[in-house]
């Protein structure tokens, strides 16, 4: 049992290391329509071999707010599914199956450079490990059907129902693994230990107890995480609750259609699944909204000084984590965009309550971009493969640059923007056209620049540095028109010099920050020169 268990724990690994980035992206596909939802849950924890996996990945999205409640749901209804798929697959006698999969695995662990091939070797490991402890132990429990004990105990215990269902139930939540606990039930009435009946009321309880683990995790996490595992609970309840007293007929049923008690094990566990997938699919907004009321929010809490995506549990996933690190970068680049919107209203109206503002949003700026930092310093202690290591420069070098603007808007152009307003300085209606047109231009630039952070798209790049020439070009332009008007001898530009050319400065520095994101992805391509200077004759 201890080795089915293990061998499920380095598939789920395995698959998390290899995939982990393609998962949540696959998640993120399905949370649109409910169908989606069940077909994305499905395939997720086909891969994983764990619905209680997918659980807690979905706990954490919703725990930062990244999928709402309904959607959620239905996921965990197709996760629910797939893991009984999972279960089909290993009554198919597959037990040769075993050293091929674990010598493969081995030769792919060991031979491989590529730490995602390395991983995807783990996990069939993992898979023949799980093969191979059913084999054993089917073997270690035969002698079971000869104790006298058990023929003695079982009648005895099939007469209680719920008694059943309960250990059922602390079977799944002591083995933290549904699938485990289904293919023990499977292996114990196929080997003839125990009768039909109890082995039906067992999955019941394995169903129930697999929500346990899930629920356990979010005691003390927000409301809207607990709102998923008390929903999951809330769908397995009923369908215990509704099956109970139709078991007779259904188990007359299943043992018609396949006379193998494996299989009979198996296709009870999927039916039952199925069921809850028809009945609620459509229902999830019923009950989300029934949970909100269950479990309604704790007030209004601010979000905005703390990461909202970074999940210290999936650190040990790298393809996971450095896809939740872009979505705080993301989150990051939101707040930068609004520190740099409101600063031409600033200068045109000495607003001081806008500029309290901006100061407080690079406080968040500077906390999200420590955050940043040390969870991918401790996610680069895993096995990672060169993309990955490089994606993580990638995102804390994007970061810094973001970091580096608020810093220009709080300590640079809000302090002019201050000494502006005490000093009562007026720029000149010329110099607010200039300023408000290269302003625009650094707004369209951070929208490419965040752009070409997200996807690396080679033309969108060389675009994106194509714009420094440009805005190099605006900002020379900018600066000689001022000239000229200090030169006609206007007073408000005279008055006004020194902050003039600071914001045109300052707005130069910030484009040049959002550029600096094309360089890895240009060097990489060969698309840079090594030098801008010219080798000497």
């Amino acid at each position: 049992m201890a080795l089915l268990l293990w061998g499920t724990n380095m598939v789920r690994t395995g698959i998390t290391r290899s995939f982990g980035g393609s998962l949540r992206k696959w998640l993120g596909w399905g949370l649109r329509t409910p169908v989606r939802s069940l077909v994305s849950g499905i395939g997720v924890t086909l891969l994983l071999q764990s619905s209680t996996a997918t659980a807690l990945l979905l706990t954490s999205f919703a725990t930062r707010g990244i999928v709402e409640t309904a959607p959620a749901l239905a996921v965990l209804l197709g996760s629910d599914i797939g893991t009984t798929l999972v279960a089909q697959f290993f009554t198919l006698r597959m037990e040769w199956l075993a050293p091929l999969l674990v010598l493969s695995g081995v030769v792919l662990y060991r031979k491989s450079t590529e730490n995602e091939r390395q991983e995807f070797g783990r996990a069939l490991v993992g898979l023949g490990l799980m093969i191979f402890s059913l084999k054993q132990i089917v073997a270690t429990t035969l002698p079971l059907r000869d104790s006298g004990i058990l023929p003695a105990l079982l009648p005895t215990l099939g007469e209680d129902r719920l008694i059943v269902v309960v250990i059922g139930a602390l079977m799944a939540w002591l083995a933290h693994s549904s699938l485990a606990s289904v293919l023990l039930v499977i292996t114990l009435l196929s080997t003839a230990v125990v009768p039909h009946e109890v082995a039906f009321l067992l999955v019941l309880g394995v169903n129930l107890g697999g929500v346990f683990p899930a629920l356990a995790s979010t005691l003390g996490k927000p409301p809207a995480a607990k709102r998923l595992s008390f929903g999951n609970l809330f769908f397995k309840l009923v369908g215990v609750v509704v099956c109970l007293p139709l078991l007779g007929p259904v188990m007359d049923l299943i043992t018609r259609l396949d006379p193998d008690p494996a299989r009979q094990i198996a296709n009870f566990h999927t039916a039952f699944n199925l069921a809850l997938a028809v009945i609620f699919l459509f229902l999830t907004p019923t009950v989300a909204r029934f949970m909100a009321w269950l479990l309604p929010d704790e007030g209004e809490l601010s979000t905005s000084e703390h990461p909202r995506y970074l999940d210290l549990s999936v650190t040990r996933a790298p393809g996971v984590a450095i896809a939740l690190a872009e979505q705080e970068t993301l989150h990051m680049a939101d707040k930068v965009l609004s520190m740099l919107r409101p600063v031409l209203d600033i200068f045109r109206t000495d607003n001081r309550r806008l500029v309290q503002e901006v100061e407080a949003m690079d406080d968040d700026v500077d906390r999200l971009n420590e955050a940043i930092k040390i969870y991918l310093t401790r996610v680069s202690r895993e096995a990672m493969s060169e993309r990955e290591s490089r994606r993580i420069i990638d995102i804390i070098t994007f970061a810094t640059n973001l970091e580096h603007i608020g810093d220009i808007v709080d300590k640079n152009l809000m302090d002019m923007a201050m000494k502006k307003a005490r000093n009562g300085r007026v720029l000149s209606e010329e110099g607010m056209k200039d300023i408000a047109a290269l302003h625009e231009r650094v707004v369209e630039t951070f929208a490419l620049a965040v752009n070409v952070f997200m996807t690396g798209n080679l033309e969108t790049a060389r675009k994106l540095l194509a714009e420094k020439a440009t805005f190099r070009e605006l900002e020379r332009q900018a600066s000689e028109r001022h000239l000229e008007r200090l030169s006609s001898g206007k007073m408000q530009s005279i008055d006004s010099s020194s902050i003039h050319m600071d914001i045109l400065r300052d707005l130069k520095r910030i484009n040049s920050h959002l550029i600096a994101v094309v360089y890895p992805i240009l060097d990489q391509a060969g698309q840079l020169w090594n030098s801008r200077l010219k080798e000497q004759e």
